[in-house]
């Protein structure tokens, strides 16, 4: 890493495909998702904040818990929350549905960074993988401006701002499968999540 970062995590809303459940507390392998995500943000972060729109679900960790402030619901809406709240020059963004995130992913987005680079944001055959990324505090005011024109895609501010990209074959060095990128969407993706952890946790 070449600059201090804040680790955020971010913990939307109630989920209406899974009948308002919060998908931050499901469980996936005997451990909720969003402690296995602080299970790998504490030994990089000194600094891990929650952004979440319902703060007491959350009293029980030790983390900042912060809430948007724009009045959106939306993914870049919780990236410019995070920014906002964070006290380092770089914040680290992971959706609180991804529960098989890797150390060795986060550390080779983090070492990307570089002076004159706004944020580093993996890019696999599929597309951006725009949560989960690192953004510079420089990326604030950009993403306000779009907020207040209620523009909501993440990738509309790369134009904006100095991006760089990280290649699939580069991506998939620490982690083969890109199970990082894996996000839980449907009941569908929560059942192949649980198989995924079955073989992980397998002797």
């Amino acid at each position: 890493m070449t600059a201090p970062c804040s680790g955020v995590i971010l913990a939307g809303g109630l989920s209406r495909r899974f009948c308002g459940q919060n998908k931050a507390l499901m469980d996936v392998g005997g451990r909720r998702i969003i402690d296995r995500l602080l299970a790998v943000y504490r030994p990089i972060f000194d600094e891990i904040i929650i952004v979440t729109n319902s703060p007491r679900a959350y009293l029980d960790l030790d983390a900042a818990i912060v809430t948007d402030i724009f009045p959106y619901r939306s993914s870049l809406t919780g990236i410019h929350a995070g920014l906002f709240h964070a006290t380092r020059p770089y914040a680290f963004f992971a959706a609180c549905d991804a529960p098989f995130l890797l150390p060795g992913m986060v550390h080779l987005i983090l070492n990307a960074l570089s002076p004159g680079v706004d944020g580093v944001v993996p890019q696999t055959a599929a597309g951006f993988e725009p949560l989960c990324a690192v953004y510079s505090q420089r990326c604030c005011q950009t993403i306000a401006q779009r907020l207040k024109k209620q523009h909501f895609q993440i990738k509309g501010i790369f134009k904006k701002l100095r991006i760089r990209t990280l290649s699939e074959k580069l991506l998939r060095q620490p982690d083969p499968e890109l199970r990082s990128f894996f996000n839980i969407n449907t009941p569908d993706d929560l059942a192949r999540a649980q198989t995924i952890a079955a073989s992980l946790d397998a002797p």
